[in-house]
């Protein structure tokens, strides 16, 4: 239930590749997950009917956290008691991650580029890992693969697990390599506050093993909030001088990134890659070095890192829909301040000359509230003309509880940018498409973790017609 989820889509095909049969359910369908589905033939049902699953009769049903009572499905399970049902998080605990190492990678941002270098790393060295990640990488074969060898990465999300299983989802994921990338305040809708966040990523440090490994941001404050810690190892990582891993001598350009990893004072590699943004930078050495721990490593510096030279990241992150000589499209997950801040501060970087025209769909269930109203203004801001389409379910909110888009605009506009805010993400493209025709180059970014009504494949495509 719940199938076209990015880590519940991912699930059913590892499902699938152990041989169970496997379909699902969903409302809102689109791609890419869909269509990944769609070529392992796995059925997809439109919405929900507890008649249809009840005549379909399964042998057990995994219910998404985006389920709740109400749901027609979620009544019908409820209501009977021969069909078992399960979390995502409590299925992984109790079968895959049973006799496997799990490198489980979490953090407010870059949670699936990290996961997916991380695995990528660990195939590269021929360590046959399996993997679970919310995305659909570029340089893997899918989202998720069952493995071989020892090493299993999951993308650890700290949001609920189920309606009627409240905990975090990573506290199921048995970590015996653990990344802690960042910490910030997010998901209003389950958590109160920063300190409520806290209290999740302290519970899943005590679950690491002492033979484990704890990856820490050594220059994230509010992760330093939670140590130190006696029962396992911690490793920090940052560009702070104090850090085990250190990332230093950090440059972006046109063509990509280029830093050192010193280890403990000792230089283990330059990478240069075509990966723009410090925060990319720190997803690698996190990556790097949850990679040669779980490969058995005691002294990661004998890991070796050029498969990074090739990487090209994760769909819908910094995803190129469209380049020309004057136009470039592109579509980025970032719904988080800090990540859109981001996100800009490395375009800025790749395409210097031109200027940035970008999109946001408030649609997450903290983006879409005013709780970061100034925080988005300010990291918007970083583009030259801003695009606000209509916040998601606007009608479930009081009006001074949701994101005042009509304010940042008038700000935005105080600060010399050009911005809009727009009832329909179609009144959206049109004014962009508008705005285009009048200049000779510009790079689009649309900025959403939903599908933003497709507009971003039609911005795209208008420039091919």
């Amino acid at each position: 239930m719940g199938i076209c989820g990015t880590a519940m889509g991912n699930a059913a095909l590892l499902l699938k590749e152990q041989g169970h049969d496997v379909f699902g359910a969903d409302a809102g369908i689109y791609p890419p997950m869909s269509d990944v589905l769609a070529d392992a033939e796995i059925e997809i049902y439109d919405g929900f009917s507890a008649e249809r699953l009840a005549a379909l009769r399964p042998d057990r049903v995994v219910v998404g956290n985006a389920m709740s009572r109400g749901n027609k499905e979620v009544e019908w399970l409820l209501n009977q008691s021969s069909v078992p049902f399960i979390s995502l998080p409590q299925l992984f605990h109790d079968t895959v991650l049973t006799e496997r190492l799990p490198v489980v990678i979490t953090g407010t941002h870059g949670k699936t580029t990290t996961s997916t270098i991380t695995a990528f790393l660990l195939e590269s060295a021929g360590q046959q890992p399996g993997w679970l990640i919310g995305g659909v990488p570029h340089d893997l074969p899918g989202g998720a693969r069952l493995g071989k060898g020892a090493p299993f990465v999951m993308e650890g999300d700290e949001y609920d697990s189920a309606f009627f299983d409240k905990r975090s989802k990573f506290i199921h994921y048995r970590p015996q390599v653990a990344v802690l990338n960042n910490l910030e305040f997010d998901h209003a809708d389950i958590f109160r506050d920063l300190q409520d966040v806290q209290r999740t990523f302290s519970h899943f440090l005590r679950i690491i093993p002492s033979n484990g490994y704890a990856l820490v941001n050594g220059d994230d404050t509010n992760i330093a909030a939670l140590l130190p810690v006696s029962w396992t190892q911690v490793v920090t990582v940052g560009e702070g001088g104090g850090n085990d891993l250190q990332i230093v001598g950090f440059k972006d350009s046109a063509d990509g990134a280029r830093f050192d990893l010193i280890w403990k004072g000792q230089l283990w590699t330059t990478v240069s890659w075509q990966m723009h943004g410090l925060f990319n930078a720190r997803n690698a050495a996190m990556a790097a070095l949850a990679s040669a721990f779980a490969s058995g490593y005691e002294d990661p510096i004998q890991f070796d890192l050029s498969a990074l030279e090739t990487f090209k990241g994760v769909k819908r992150r910094q995803d190129v829909l469209h380049d020309s000589d004057n136009w470039t499209v592109i579509e980025d997950f970032a719904h988080h301040p800090t990540a859109v801040a981001g996100a800009l501060e490395a375009l800025r970087s790749a395409y210097p000359d031109r200027p940035i025209h970008a999109c946001f769909e408030p649609r997450s269930n903290t983006a879409a509230t005013s709780l970061f109203q100034e925080d988005f203004t300010a990291a918007l801001a970083g583009a030259d003309s801003v695009y606000l389409g209509a916040v998601h379910r606007a009608d479930r909110m009081q009006v001074e509880e949701r994101l005042d888009t009509a304010r940042m605009v008038s700000y935005l506009i105080t600060s010399e940018r050009n911005a809009y805010a727009f009832d329909s993400n179609e009144a959206l493209l049109h004014k962009l498409q508008s705005n285009i025709q009048k200049s000779d180059r510009g790079l689009v970014v649309f900025f959403s973790n939903g599908s933003f009504d497709g507009i971003q494949a039609k911005c795209a495509g208008g420039f091919s017609s």
